[in-house]
């Protein structure tokens, strides 16, 4: 595996996101002016884009969002490996702790890596998330 950083949205986090948030999930508002804003990650199995994520300042937060992982990727331990690139993006660019918004079913995982919960479940669209941050 390997990865990159983009300073704009890459056509391969695009499509990546309109499989698994829009496709899969069903979610509706899936690109945003945030993309404009953000550092995007792509994680590369050679040269086939399998996952992605994007990282952001939030009012001086560093916050990590749109995390996915193709499904014939899933359960081979992506989603961490992103979290470490990720985390390590945000320490180089002098961040102490990150937040990010998990899917409540994604919230063990979240933990796993170190995350911690706060705050009560809320609905983003129709989909039930958490507040989850963690000290870097």
């Amino acid at each position: 595996m390997n990865y990159q950083f983009f300073n704009k949205l890459p056509q391969e986090a695009k499509m990546i996101r309109e499989q698994i948030f829009v496709k899969e999930q069903g979610f509706q508002n899936e690109f945003d002016d945030i993309d404009d804003r953000c550092w995007h990650l792509v994680i590369y199995d050679y040269k086939t884009p399998v996952g992605c994520a994007r990282l952001y300042d939030e009012d001086g937060k560093m916050i990590f969002g749109r995390i996915a992982v193709i499904k014939d990727y899933r359960h081979k331990h992506l989603g961490s490996y992103i979290l470490h690139e990720l985390e390590k993006k945000a320490r180089e660019l002098g961040y102490q702790s990150v937040e990010l918004s998990a899917q409540v079913n994604a919230k063990a995982f979240y933990e796993k890596n170190g995350y911690i919960s706060s705050g009560d479940e809320y609905l983003d669209e129709f989909c039930p998330h958490i507040h989850m941050e963690k000290r870097l």
